[in-house]
């Protein structure tokens, strides 16, 4: 019954194709971060892996978000195929570097989708994907913060052990 009722989709075809992209990506970037997670946890960062699986949530949260709303629309939500996730790292650095490159590519398509939202005056869709943009703002913040710590911190020593302990002390305030 309830598909009678949403007979045409309030979402054009280039716009839900693009939040079906972004289900993809969000899927990807929860998988990516489950792999980091358990790099982490193998090599004895337990903080690091519990930022990473928290990560993880975060993402397929968002990933479900943009699902539901693609069907809330009217459009057809695809469930997307994750392949291609990295498993290995040379370092404990390169870990979070590999982590603030995903969110920065993250927010550039969401800024692509809001551009194309523009140009369609895809208002209502405009409106929900602010949201995202806010989150992303935060979610920057916080890789380029990690990252941060290993040049405040230093890898020396026990640079490694105290960066791993205050990965999960790094908030966004700015709210």
């Amino acid at each position: 019954m309830k598909d009678l009722m949403r007979i045409k989709s309030l979402l054009s075809t280039e716009i839900e194709a693009l939040l079906n992209q972004q289900v993809k990506k969000e899927a990807h970037s929860s998988s990516i971060y489950l792999s980091m997670a358990s790099w982490c946890d193998r090599n004895g960062f337990d903080g690091s892996a519990d930022f990473f699986f928290k990560q993880s949530n975060e993402e397929r949260e968002h990933q479900l978000k943009i699902y539901k709303y693609i069907l809330d629309m009217g459009g057809t939500s695809v469930s997307p195929e994750v392949t291609n996730i990295k498993n290995d790292w040379s370092t404990f650095r390169e870990v979070f570097e590999d982590a603030l490159d995903q969110e920065i590519a993250i927010t550039q398509s969401f800024k692509n989708i809001v551009a194309r939202c523009h140009k369609e005056q895809d208002y209502v869709t405009l409106e929900f994907l602010n949201w995202f943009l806010r989150e992303q703002r935060e979610e920057e913040y916080v890789a380029r913060r990690a990252l941060e710590l290993f040049e405040v911190i230093g890898e020396q020593g026990t640079g490694y052990w105290d960066i791993d302990k205050n990965i999960g002390n790094i908030k966004y305030s700015a709210e």
